[in-house]
């Protein structure tokens, strides 16, 4: 990862609105949800959340993909797992394994 995405990242979950759709992607794990569930689940407005869906996307922290008439929605737990290891690189000086208290467990068992 480079600084430049990791800026996109939080410049995207800088929003409470995306920081929630996000947070509720991850909790559906790859099943994902469709842009109706998400707003239903949210209580944000069809046009609102089409803008927030935009900028998810945009910042790569979700991908989408057409069935039918709808679009399912999901949580890019590999992007956040290489924005910790971006974050965390330079832990201890360069020496993570000096960082008793750093857990690196996957995102998802």
């Amino acid at each position: 990862m480079d600084k430049q995405l990791a800026t996109s990242v939080f410049e995207s979950l800088s929003s409470a609105v995306r920081l929630d759709i996000f947070r509720l992607l991850v909790k559906t794990g790859p099943q994902g949800l469709v842009a109706g569930e998400i707003g239903t689940a949210l209580e944000v407005p069809p046009t609102n959340l089409s803008f927030h869906l935009k900028a998810l996307t945009h910042a790569q922290l979700v991908s989408v993909v057409q069935e039918g008439r709808f679009q399912r929605y999901r949580a890019n737990l590999a992007l956040m797992q290489e924005l910790i290891v971006y974050l965390t690189a330079e832990c201890c000086s360069g020496h993570p394994e000096q960082c008793a208290e750093l857990s690196l467990a996957p995102i998802c068992q």
